[in-house]
C-alpha cells in the first residue's frame, strides 16, 4: 500500500451539517459516543462506529433469516449464499423498501466493520428510514458446493460478477433474487425505494446494477470501489477486448444521465497497484457525474441529473470508514422518502 500525503477533505463542513439536519427526535435519541480523550490522537484510517451501528436495549430486535441456497441460472453452475433482514415493524400488507448489499457475508457480520442489519434495526426504530428489508448476498463459489471454510472470505467467482461491466449481475438480480425474496416478502416495486450496495468490487457491483437497470434500481452506495481495470482483458485473435472499471469516467460522460442517486466514499491511502490508483479512480468517477450534471444545467437540458454525495477520508482499502458513516448514508439515501 502506498501512503500519501494528507489531501483536503473538501465536503466535510457539508457533512456535518447534514448529519446535523437528520438528528432524531430526543424522545427517540439513542445515546452518543463517549467523546473521544483530549489525549487521544486519532490515526490515518481509523473510524470508531457510532451508536446506530451497536445493538441498544428496548430497541424491536429484527430477524435475520438465512443462510439459504441460491443456484442461479444467469450466472451458471454456481452456487452462493443469502441473508434476509425481516425489521421488527415489517407488515406483509405494506410494502417494504429494499436494500441489497454484495459480500453479504461480510455485511452481515455482527463482529465486522459495517454490520449494516444492525444499522437497519436502529434507524428504522427512529424513523430515520422507511421500513426496509434487507438482502445480503455472497458472490457465486463455482460449483454444486458452497464450502463453509470460506467464511467471510470470498467465492472463487467473485471478481467475474462483480468487476465486469455487463448486465449478467443485473440480471441475476432483477430476474432471480428479487423475485426469490418476494415469494415470502412483501418488496416495493418503486424503484425510487429500492438502494444496493457494497464495498471495494461489490461497489462497482453496485452501481453496474443501477447503470443497467435504473427502471428497477436508482440508490446506489459505493465504498472504497474498484473503478479500476481489475477486468480489463486486451483483445485476442478470436474475442475483442474487455474493458474494465476504469472506463466508468468515459461511460459516465458519453451517456444521457440515468435517474441515479449515488453515495461515493473513498480514502487518500485506498490501494495503488496494477489494476490503478484506486482513490484517483473515484475522484475520475465523481468528477464525470458531476461534469455531466453541469454540462445539462448549462445546456438547459431535459430529464434528469445524477444525485451523488461523497465523503474522502485518509483510509486505507479497509470497510471502517464506510462502515462508521453508513447510518448517515442511509439516511441521505432514502433522505425524501415518506416516513
Amino acid at each position: 500500500m502506498t501512503n500519501r500525503s494528507a489531501v483536503s477533505i473538501g465536503t466535510c463542513s457539508v457533512w456535518f451539517v447534514f448529519v446535523c439536519a437528520v438528528a432524531a427526535p430526543a424522545a427517540q435519541s439513542i445515546a452518543p459516543a463517549s467523546p473521544v480523550s483530549a489525549q487521544t490522537q486519532r490515526q490515518p484510517g481509523e473510524y470508531p462506529r457510532g451508536p446506530d451501528s451497536l445493538p441498544h436495549a428496548g430497541v424491536p430486535k429484527g430477524r435475520l433469516k438465512g443462510p439459504f441456497l441460491f443456484r442461479s441460472q444467469v450466472i451458471a453452475n454456481t452456487i452462493r449464499r443469502y441473508w434476509v433482514y425481516v425489521p421488527a415493524q415489517y407488515s406483509p400488507g405494506a410494502a417494504a423498501n429494499v436494500l441489497i448489499f454484495q459480500d453479504g457475508q461480510r455485511a452481515t457480520d455482527p463482529e465486522g466493520q459495517l454490520r449494516v442489519p444492525q444499522v437497519l434495526e436502529n434507524l428504522i426504530y427512529k424513523k430515520d428510514i422507511p421500513v426496509t428489508i434487507g438482502i445480503f448476498i455472497t458472490p457465486g463459489q463455482r460449483g454444486d458446493v458452497y464450502p463453509d471454510t470460506i467464511g467471510t472470505g470470498n467465492p472463487n467467482n467473485r471478481s467475474a460478477e462483480y468487476d465486469s461491466l455487463s448486465d449478467a449481475y443485473a440480471r441475476f438480480i432483477v430476474d432471480e433474487m428479487i423475485p426469490e425474496v418476494r415469494r415470502t416478502y412483501n418488496l416495493t416495486a418503486d424503484p425510487a425505494g429500492r438502494a444496493i450496495g457494497g464495498t471495494s468490487s461489490g461497489a462497482i457491483c453496485a452501481l453496474t446494477v443501477a447503470w443497467h437497470r435504473p427502471d428497477q434500481f436508482r440508490n446506489v452506495i459505493s465504498m472504497i470501489g474498484s473503478y479500476t481495470s481489475i477486468a480489463y482483458r486486451p483483445a485476442q485473435s478470436d474475442r475483442p477486448m474487455v474493458p474494465g472499471g476504469d472506463l466508468y469516467p468515459t461511460l459516465i460522460r458519453k451517456t444521457p444521465i440515468k435517474p441515479i442517486k449515488i453515495f461515493m466514499q473513498d480514502g487518500a491511502n485506498d490501494l495503488d497497484n496494477e489494476h490503478g490508483d484506486w482513490f484517483l479512480a473515484n475522484q475520475q468517477v465523481l468528477s464525470a457525474i458531476e461534469w455531466a450534471n453541469r454540462t445539462a444545467d448549462a445546456a438547459h437540458s431535459p430529464g434528469p441529473r445524477y444525485q451523488v454525495k461523497h465523503e474522502w477520508g485518509d483510509g486505507a482499502h479497509s470497510d471502517a470508514h464506510g462502515g462508521a458513516i453508513l447510518p448517515d448514508v442511509l439516511r441521505w439515501i432514502w433522505n425524501d422518502a415518506a416516513k
